[in-house]
């Protein structure tokens, strides 16, 4: 048996060397609820478990099969170096606020990585040593490596090569790499131009409006309709599993089956089937259950008569006898659950609770994967006997470090909870039926219903992306079998349903449908105005992180564009009306046009600073058919004290903020003929309320053209 130091009596920060039985990962960096198996040096393969706590990642590995030969001892021990050591305060000192002296077993994982690629590159050049890889080389590699990826993403490969050298400098036995020439020269001379493009939160596409709205309709559907009859069927289905498990082989088995099975062949009548990978076969396990015969029992009965050819020719259903209460437009929804999908639905049943709350809570998908049962206690009535807020206390990933810089996969609780609204307390109740008390929500254990046992943790971000695709698949067939072509789920013009693009798209959709036109009943004016508040009990992150950036960039985006439709139209000639019209007017010429979406992090910032200009902001309201100069004092929609946007769902006429051009007028007319053709097949009172709003909405069309003028009249 070997032990390690773990540091050198000249410097604490230099390691000792490790012995071929070492651990990989010493003892203290290990959480104490940590149970995964820890590697040792010499193996070829190291987990990196150890170092995760975080529920949502995936327990990744480093194979070192991936390293060449010659070079991988020595990469080998820098990486151990990496895995237990610190880097120093003064080295950080240079490196910016966000440098940590350790980084999660994630990022230790991807930096190896980089590591095996410069390696790699190495020794197709017959360089066999790190103390060979020079100032040249290191020029020569930036050069090739840095030029395959956007700027941002060359950004962080240049930290992670740099710690090569300098987690070299902190082992017992340097390799003698050069200091990469970026440390001493700065590292914008060798990174791709400015306007590459780049990853992250803010470019991230958010879903299409035709995606998202029929995607959170039927999530809801499921949770709100459809939960009780699944949990039921599920649970149904568990007692039948469970009893032909547990049912011996008997005599009257074998009666039971002749009594109700063989009769029901020779009538014609189909026979309880389920489909295999490649063929219909008789649903055994079910017929076992409901006649108290043994499965094996039933096998034996199916060949001596004969019944899989049956089966194969006339499949019948395997009806679960459970309540269906669930409805469609006022329609049961199954005449019954089927035995064979219930693990099906039981599936699309966590899927639909995952997207509610990833898009109705603001949550990173991390934070999501990180809920338990129990973390949306039902709040105590006021003094007033009002009901109070839900709130959602969990833990968050992001950025999460100790005193000393280091980072805690395990995350820390949020010290301001998340508000739930009604979807999301529903969605979180429907999971906490599915999993025990305290466990997660996203338990892989409890989340797995087909054979076989899940892994420890959440369920991870590959997997929830498959359920979603696979839920939508479900969604379109169940809609064209209810007739409900126009609840069909299309695909997003940007691609796969991301976990990520659900919290773009709050931001996005809050700032740019005020009216909550997706999903109908969610109401986002309600969550603009919590967020605009700024409140202890917000969506977003502390400060003004978090959500909040998300919503001030994407604001600040719409209102650009609002400017931009604002210039182009009065310079194609079009009249502008309003009391607002010469501010707004100003507003548009002072405001720039944003030509593309890269969006780096630092532009929250400058979101924030752009909407805080009270009176010169401009904010399209397609629903009212104007444009909101929005200034505090004069608006009639009461927004809460500090906010810096409209409640563009409470538009008042004669606001003094108010601005038209003759497209709002056209759109006013547009929308009033709508109306008319409306009444004309309306009962009475709903024709006649129909007729005078298009009356009103003509009325307003006309005092534009009464009133408005060209722009060279009021600038």
């Amino acid at each position: 048996m070997t032990t390690v130091a773990t540091a050198a009596e000249t410097d604490a920060y230099v390691l000792a060397m490790p012995a071929a039985a070492s651990s990989v990962v010493l003892p203290q960096w290990i959480s104490p609820g940590n149970t995964h198996p820890n590697s040792r040096y010499q193996d070829a393969i190291w987990s990196m478990a150890p170092l995760i706590d975080n529920p949502g990642t995936g327990l990744v590995k480093l194979h070192w099969k991936n390293c060449p030969e010659p070079l991988r001892d020595q990469v080998k021990f820098v990486a151990w170096t990496m895995i237990n050591g610190q880097l120093r305060p003064t080295y950080l000192q240079t490196r910016g606020v966000q440098a940590r002296s350790r980084s999660g077993g994630t990022d230790m994982l991807a930096t190896c990585h980089e590591w095996m690629r410069l390696a790699r590159w190495l020794h197709e050049r017959q360089i066999s040593s790190l103390a060979a890889c020079t100032e040249t080389q290191w020029r020569a590699y930036a050069s090739e490596r840095l030029g395959q990826v956007s700027r941002d993403t060359a950004a962080i490969i240049c930290v992670r090569l740099a710690n090569l050298w300098a987690f070299d400098q902190l082992s017992a036995r340097p390799s003698g790499i050069a200091r990469p020439p970026w440390e001493t020269e700065g590292v914008d001379d060798f990174l791709p131009a400015i306007g590459t493009a780049g990853a992250g939160e803010n470019v991230t596409e958010p879903l299409d409006p035709q995606v998202l709205g029929p995607l959170l309709i039927w999530a809801i559907r499921f949770i709100d309709d459809f939960a009780d009859d699944i949990l039921a069927a599920w649970a149904e289905r568990r007692r039948l599993v469970a009893v032909a498990a547990a049912t011996k082989a008997a005599p009257a088995g074998w009666a039971a089956l002749e009594e109700w099975l063989l009769p029901m062949a020779r009538a014609g009548h189909p026979l309880p089937a389920n489909s295999g990978k490649s063929e219909v076969q008789v649903a055994t396990t079910y017929i076992a259950a409901l006649t108290g015969s043994n499965r094996g029992q039933v096998s034996r009965f199916v060949k001596q008569h004969g019944l899989a050819e049956i089966a194969a020719e006339r499949p019948g259903p395997c009806p679960l006898w459970v309540p269906v209460t669930g409805r469609i437009n006022g329609e049961p929804w199954r005449e019954h659950v089927d035995f064979n999908e219930a693990a099906e639905l039981i599936k699309h049943l966590g899927t639909a609770a995952t997207i509610t709350l990833l898009y109705l809570t603001g949550m990173r998908p991390q934070e999501v994967q990180g809920l338990r049962s129990g973390c949306c206690p039902d709040p105590a009535l006021a003094a007033d006997g009002a009901e109070g807020r839900h709130l959602i206390h969990s833990h968050h990933y992001k950025n999460v470090t100790d005193d000393d810089g280091n980072h805690i996969s395990a995350g820390e609780v949020r010290q301001v909870p998340w508000v739930a609204i009604t979807p999301v307390v529903h969605a979180i109740r429907v999971l906490e039926r599915m999993v025990p008390e305290g466990e997660l929500l996203l338990s892989t254990v409890h989340h797995k219903f087909s054979s076989g046992q899940g892994h420890a943790g959440a369920l991870k971000k590959h997997t929830l992306t498959l359920r979603i695709e696979s839920f939508v698949n479900w969604v379109n067939r169940e809609a064209k079998a209810q007739g409900l072509s126009g609840q069909t789920i299309p695909k997003d013009p940007h691609g796969a349903i991301g976990l990520s693009r659900f919290r773009r798209s709050l931001g996005w959709h809050i700032a740019r449908r005020p009216g909550g036109l997706i999903a109908l009943a969610i109401q986002y004016g309600h969550m603009r105005t919590v967020l605009d508040a700024r409140t202890s009990s917000s969506y977003g992150a502390r400060g003004r992180g978090g959500i909040h950036a998300i919503l001030d960039v994407e604001t600040a985006l719409a209102a650009a564009d609002t400017a931009a439709r604002l210039r182009d139209r009065v310079a194609a000639g079009e009249n502008v009306s309003g009391p607002a019209a010469r501010r707004a007017l100003t507003a548009a010429a002072h405001t720039p046009r944003f030509e593309g979406r890269i969006v780096p992090r630092t532009f929250a910032r400058k979101a924030s600073t752009f909407l805080a200009r009270d009176g010169i902001v401009l904010y399209d309201n397609p629903d009212a058919f104007l444009i909101c100069a929005f200034k505090h004092d004069n608006a009639l929609c009461e927004p809460e004290p500090g906010a810096t946007a409209p409640r563009q769902y409470d538009c008042r006429p004669g606001c003094g903020n108010t601005v038209r051009t003759d497209t709002h007028a056209r759109q006013l007319r547009e929308r009033a003929d709508e109306l008319d053709q409306l009444a004309i097949h309306a009962p009475g009172p709903v024709s006649k309320r129909l007729r005078t709003n298009a009356h009103r909405l003509r009325e307003t069309a006309d005092t534009h053209d009464s009133t408005a003028h060209p722009a060279e009249a009021l600038t």
